[in-house]
Formats: structure tokens, C-alpha cells, sequence
């Protein structure tokens, strides 16, 4: 069972506007898979704690933890982590966590990963773990109300560094140079189902109203329901 480990914050990088990456260092870090997820614990003098779960968005390396968190309007934890937690200051993490939404870079079949908002980013471990350590086509769906919303912008505008196909789907505001007009996730995003081996293996992760909705179009264009995996929040 994991315990709660200290863990200082050594890097904040913005994402958004109000979506951030935190950095942090965690001795005697065990590592984790791509797709997990952590604990984080805040306490304050007067003994209160408050915890929180946050993805994991980048693959396990040495003592280094990589957490995505978007800060909600009339949160308790996460605008303080967004914005307020000193650089060096220490919250504990419990983990990692979870064993069924994770993908493994041994596992060869193509992989969908859809996302929506700050879904991505346990998504974004996957497609990291993916372009170092495997071959197997992937192709992420990522659905963001418009541009400034999309998180790790740089790195998704170089799928072909990453070795993921990307698609945006801008559900409010597009870009004026996108062949697509703004809307909501629909079956013409979604590749169908791969034909051979055991078939495409999914990824759906984000708000729930978002996650039911994508799941449905997989499930309607042909894909196993036992091949997709979520993760929901919200």
C-alpha cells in the first residue's frame, strides 16, 4: 500500500490561463506507469488537510513527478497549487495510483487517446512514454473550447516529433485557418476501430459529461466496449 512521501515543488510552467504543470521531487520516488495518478495532501498549521487527486502527465523518471492542474473558479486546492505554492515548498503525494487506465509501452496495438481540456494530461504521459519506447501507431483526439486552452501546445504542434497523430477539435472557437468549424466531439473525429489484432485500444479521459459522450461514439462506430478505458472528473 503507498504511503504519503514529501515532495518539493521545483518547477511551475503555465499551460493556460489557468492550467498549470507542476514539477516536482519526490525522494525514494518507486515510479510509475503512464496514466496514474497521485494524491496530493496540503495541511495547514491549525492541523486541517485537504486532499486532492491529480494526474500524472509525464513518464516515471528517477525522483521527478510532473502533475497537471487546472485551478477551479471557487476551489479550495487547486488555485493554491496553480498559483500560490512557493517553488520549493513541500505537499506530500500519495502514490502512484490506479492500475486499469495505464498503458504499457510493450503493448503493440494502435492506440486512440481522446481527450477533453485538462484530460490531457494523463494522455500526454502516454503519448511521452510512446515516443520513446514504442512503434505501435497512436492518434489523439483533443477537444478544447479554443486555442488557448490546449495545453503542451508546443510539443503536441510536432506530432511528427512526438509519433502521435493529433487532431484539435475547438468546440466554441476555432482558429481562422482550421478546416473545421467549432463543435462538440463528433463521429467524423474518431477513427474507426482498428481491423487487425485485438483491435484499437482506447483512452477517454475528462469531464464526465465529456468522457459518456466520447465512450458512446466509440461504442457506435464499432470499437469493443471492453477496449475503452476512462477516466473522468467533475
Amino acid at each position: 500500500m503507498s504511503s504519503w512521501r514529501r515532495a518539493r515543488l521545483v518547477e511551475r510552467r503555465e499551460l493556460s490561463t489557468t492550467g498549470r504543470s507542476l514539477h516536482f521531487d519526490v525522494p525514494h520516488w518507486p515510479g510509475h506507469l503512464a496514466g496514474q495518478h497521485v494524491d496530493v495532501r496540503l495541511s495547514a498549521d491549525d492541523g486541517y488537510q485537504a486532499v486532492r487527486s491529480y494526474s500524472l502527465a509525464a513518464p516515471g523518471r528517477g525522483t521527478r513527478i510532473e502533475l497537471g492542474v487546472q485551478a477551479a473558479a471557487g476551489g479550495e486546492v487547486s488555485p493554491y497549487l496553480a498559483g500560490d505554492l512557493p517553488v520549493g515548498a513541500e505537499v506530500e503525494v500519495k502514490g502512484p495510483l490506479g492500475g486499469w487506465f495505464v498503458w504499457r509501452p510493450e503493448q503493440e496495438d494502435p492506440v486512440l487517446l481522446v481527450a477533453g481540456g485538462c484530460g490531457i494530461a494523463p494522455l500526454m504521459a502516454m503519448i511521452r512514454d510512446h515516443r520513446e519506447h514504442s512503434a505501435a501507431p497512436m492518434h489523439l483526439v483533443y477537444s478544447v473550447r479554443d486555442p488557448a486552452q490546449v495545453w503542451y501546445r508546443e510539443e503536441l504542434a510536432a506530432p511528427r516529433d512526438l509519433g502521435t497523430t493529433v487532431h484539435l477539435v475547438h468546440t466554441r472557437e476555432a482558429p481562422p485557418d482550421s478546416p473545421r468549424p467549432p463543435g462538440r466531439v463528433g463521429a467524423r473525429d474518431l477513427p474507426p476501430p482498428a481491423a487487425a489484432g485485438g483491435g484499437t485500444l482506447c483512452f477517454v479521459c475528462g469531464p464526465t459529461g465529456f468522457v459518456e459522450h466520447a465512450a458512446g461514439l466509440l461504442v457506435g462506430a464499432g470499437h469493443a466496449p471492453g477496449r475503452i478505458r476512462t477516466e473522468r472528473f467533475g
